[in-house]
């Protein structure tokens, strides 16, 4: 973390006392990767601590204190908030996507890594991935077990939802299932 904060493309971030915004452990056995800090989480330096995250935390069927747990890590595609654009946020930092592989090595016992939205899905499946965004979360049994593809969980997804019911119905509960699988695997091995 020492050297993502020392880059010189951090700078301003570092020179305002904001760290990166992750979640890193090497129990965690549950990777998330997405997008990009938003502008609360930044004030708040608290992964997903907005509307997204509670949506998500729904979709994965667990609560706050799991999902702030070592049972759960967060890896976004930029650590940082890039900043406001016309429609919405900027995406995130493509050099940033380099610090991944040197982190994820810190967590060896990861079983699952949900890649929530288009920037996470096009880094890591790179050509493996459908046409689409909506062909490759419709197509998610085809990653597992590794990668569980969803689409960002942000209000502004809310007419994608409405359009692809097909998500909430089929996808949210195989998820959910899949997270309970894992988690509970790892309280009972652990106890």
């Amino acid at each position: 973390m020492e050297k993502v904060k020392n880059d010189p493309r951090n700078a301003d971030y570092t020179k305002r006392g904001i760290p990166p915004i992750v979640q890193i452990s090497e129990n965690a056995k549950i990777l998330i990767v997405g997008q990009a800090p938003g502008r609360k989480v930044e004030e708040t330096l608290i992964p997903f601590n907005d509307a997204s995250g509670v949506t998500l935390r729904k979709w994965l069927g667990i609560d706050d204190k799991t999902f702030y747990s070592d049972q759960i890590a967060i890896l976004p595609m930029d650590f940082y908030y890039p900043g406001k654009g016309k429609s919405g946020d900027l995406p995130p930092r493509k050099f940033m996507a380099a610090y991944h592989d040197e982190l994820r090595a810190l967590m060896p016992n990861i079983e699952l890594t949900i890649l929530v939205g288009k920037y996470a899905v096009d880094h890591t499946l790179k050509k493996d991935k459908e046409p689409t965004l909506t062909e490759t979360v419709h197509e998610y049994a085809r990653y597992l077990p590794t990668y569980f593809p969803i689409v960002h969980p942000s209000p502004l997804n809310f007419g994608w939802r409405k359009k692809n019911p097909w998500f909430e119905q089929e996808v949210v509960p195989a998820l959910q299932k899949r997270v309970k699988e894992i988690l509970d695997n790892k309280k009972t091995a652990g106890s």
